[in-house]
């Protein structure tokens, strides 16, 4: 048996990702074969170079994951995930800036993109993650939040105060900075959503049910409006 980490296509998402694979390999005849693949419903191709092939750990330094600050312990994003025993699966995009152009990019529907807010909730910062084909409707919020004053923060108040990824890429576990998180029950309901994860240029795909279970005071509204034209 032998642990190999490989990039595919993913036929059902379409879009390109990292995936470890356990094979039971019989290496006599050719050296190289076409492989498919079943794994989680989804089918994968690719050529696999069987000489080249050994039991390896997974190759945590493919990709560059930022590092996040909290109470002065730094620790990369991927580290926060591994810990708590998140099941994600981290995937590879151009530089994009908006939930709605990763949606594009990635050619998914953007009502399975997760858009990370920021905002003041009284006098508290909170973490907000709707769909990337919504825009927030502050007075549904309020009311889940049982707030009277709720608003955006500037963008010199992210990078204040949540050290060690980028803005328009923040991540939306607010527990990572001992913040609040809401999020639109509108992703609760999908399978699978893709969200950021630090960077501009990579994002991970996660279940609700893990962002539950890693989230444990996570508050579920709905608070999404139709997203303007």
């Amino acid at each position: 048996m032998v642990s190999i980490m490989v990039e595919v296509w993913n036929l059902d998402f379409n879009y390109r990702e990292l995936v470890e694979v356990s094979l039971k390999i019989d290496f006599r005849g050719n050296s190289k074969k076409l492989i498919k693949l079943r794994r989680q419903g989804l089918t994968l191709f690719f050529v696999l170079n069987l000489l080249q092939c050994k039991s390896m750990p997974i190759p945590q330094k493919l990709i560059k994951y930022p590092s996040v600050a909290k109470g002065g312990d730094k620790r990369t994003f991927i580290d926060f995930l591994e810990k708590n025993k998140v099941k994600y699966t981290p995937v590879k995009h151009r530089t994009v800036y908006t939930a709605y152009d990763k949606a594009a990019t990635l050619k998914v529907k953007p009502n399975i993109i997760g858009k990370t807010l920021i905002l003041k909730i009284d006098k508290n910062l909170a973490v907000v993650l709707i769909p990337a084909n919504k825009n927030l409707d502050k007075n549904k919020l309020k009311k889940v939040a049982k707030v009277r004053n709720l608003d955006f923060v500037s963008e010199k108040i992210m990078k204040n105060q949540l050290k060690g990824v980028k803005v328009g890429a923040i991540p939306p576990f607010g527990n990572l900075w001992g913040l609040a998180t809401f999020i639109d029950k509108s992703l609760i309901n999908q399978p699978k959503i893709i969200v950021n994860s630090g960077d501009y240029n990579f994002s991970i795909k996660i279940s609700p049910a893990s962002l539950k279970k890693t989230i444990s005071d996570l508050v579920i509204g709905s608070f999404s409006k139709p997203r303007s034209r």
